[in-house]
């Protein structure tokens, strides 16, 4: 009945966007006008709130006049109807156009959208397609920590897929350092050599193809370009061939000294010899044993006033057992004659934003997980005083196989800041045991600014490997009637 209830109201006020009476805002996205109203956008948008409040209504009747030059027109007006609607549809919508989306979302500080665009993107299999759009847009146009989390964990476990999807003319030297410097990078070296190589000529477009035609600056542009990735490929594994076929010619390109100390050693070896007989490592075998990794840098650091009330704390502790004939790890309880009770885990069909449910598609097996229960207080929508300090306190469970470990924190991972300090709390839950439940408490402070404010997260397991589900505080900033 609830749902009936809101897409009426959903399609009422994108009813009043289409109104031409009773808007009191212009917006002037690029060359088209956009008509609005003040207390919706003041609402919905942390960032228009800011905007709005250094434009406020004129007392002479006219109309509030804004700009904003950083969102496309055509992208703003599908944003305006998520505003006033509450609704996305990507039917329509190309991969760039997401991105765009995603973006204006960052611009607006619109929290919710940005959630659902990040998940909507893991899970489709656009990111591998559009690894390089993607990963420049997570890491250079916002705070898109769940991409930034999964494309750092695709770099670290398929590599030579990513460098075999990179456009070399758009990839940033960051991403192809990252994937050079990969323990799980199964590609031999001298084809590193010409994928590095190829990026380089990429980024100078007007350089010659052909090296023999090269001139002095032509050489000095190349080797700047690629001074910081070619320390990190192992040249002295090359044979002597590859060495002088594919070395020699770029020659001038390596650091000071670095051709002739090869070149006195590949002139003593038989062809098809390596200086450095040492093989790449294989990685084949390695079982990742966490989940994805956690953002590089957390929302803030620090601590803070906490609570944890768990049912029981007694544990099976989990141990290692080393399997001589894979080399893998295996994770297995102490007490090997119990019978482990499997969780089910709920994998909606639909990218739908569900209380409790997680997004995030994990490429690696799930550990640890948990799940939303209950918010215990501070419901969704909460109407709290500017500043005001209260406790916020969520009910999780543990529906993963084996006990959450020790070293198990909740922490925040993105949304807005609802601290006393510039600090981010990191509440530290312990073990729990498989089925148990475990009441987790934060002290937080309400933000000075008016309107919608949501933090977002998560647990991580110590180690910054974040699992189980995302829960969040949402409330409403007003002064008290």
């Amino acid at each position: 009945m609830d749902d009936v209830f809101m897409q009426g109201l959903s399609q009422n006020f994108l009813r009043i966007l289409d109104d031409e009476e009773y808007y009191d805002i212009v917006i002037e996205v690029g060359d088209e006008m956009f008509r609005a109203h003040m207390v919706i956008l003041n609402y919905r948008s942390t960032s228009l709130r800011r905007i709005l409040s250094k434009n406020k209504k004129k007392s002479d009747g006219n109309l509030v006049h804004i700009k904003l030059p950083n969102i496309l027109p055509g992208i703003f007006k599908i944003i305006l109807k998520y505003i006033y609607g509450g609704k996305l549809s990507f039917e329509d919508y190309d991969t760039s156009d997401i991105v765009k989306i995603l973006v204006a979302a960052g611009e607006l500080n619109l929290h919710e959208l940005i959630a659902y665009l990040q998940t909507f993107l893991i899970e489709t299999n656009w990111m591998e397609q559009n690894f390089n759009l993607i990963y420049k847009t997570s890491f250079e146009h916002g705070p898109f920590l769940e991409l930034q989390e999964y494309c750092n964990d695709l770099i670290s476990k398929i590599p030579d897929k990513i460098f075999e999807l990179l456009d070399p003319s758009s990839a940033p030297e960051k991403l192809v350092i990252s994937l050079v410097q990969s323990n799980n990078l199964q590609m031999s070296e001298i084809q590193v050599w010409k994928n590095v190589l190829k990026w380089g000529l990429a980024q100078n477009p007007e350089l010659p193809t052909d090296p023999s035609t090269f001139s002095k600056d032509d050489f000095n542009i190349l080797k700047n370009t690629l001074q910081q990735l070619i320390p990190f490929i192992k040249i002295d594994r090359l044979t002597s061939k590859e060495f002088w076929d594919n070395i020699v010619p770029y020659k001038e390109i390596l650091p000071d000294g670095l051709y002739m100390n090869l070149l006195k050693g590949f002139l003593n070896l038989h062809p098809d010899s390596r200086l450095n007989h040492k093989s790449k490592p294989c990685m084949t075998k390695k079982t990742v044993t966490f989940s994805l990794p956690s953002p590089s840098t957390p929302c803030y650091s620090g601590s803070s006033a906490f609570k944890v009330n768990s049912q029981e704390q007694n544990i099976n502790k989990v141990k290692e057992v080393t399997d001589p004939l894979s080399t893998r790890i295996q994770l297995l309880p102490k007490n090997q004659n119990c019978n482990e009770e499997k969780a089910s885990s709920n994998k909606p069909n639909e990218l739908n934003h569900i209380r409790g449910r997680g997004f995030k598609q994990d490429i690696t097996p799930k550990l640890f997980d948990s799940q939303f229960i209950e918010d215990v207080n501070i419901q969704d929508g909460t109407i709290l005083a500017p500043q005001a300090k209260f406790e916020k306190t969520w009910k999780l469970s543990n529906n993963g196989r084996f006990p959450w470990p020790d070293e198990t924190v909740l922490r925040c991972i993105d949304g807005d800041r609802m601290f006393e300090f510039n600090i981010t709390p990191r509440i530290r839950i312990g073990s729990v045991e498989v089925g148990k439940s475990v009441d987790i408490s934060v002290a937080l402070q309400a933000p000075s600014d008016h309107g919608k404010h949501v933090s977002y997260w998560k647990l991580s397991d110590g180690t910054d490997n974040q699992f189980g589900s995302k829960v969040w505080c949402d409330i409403m900033v007003k002064d008290a009637d």
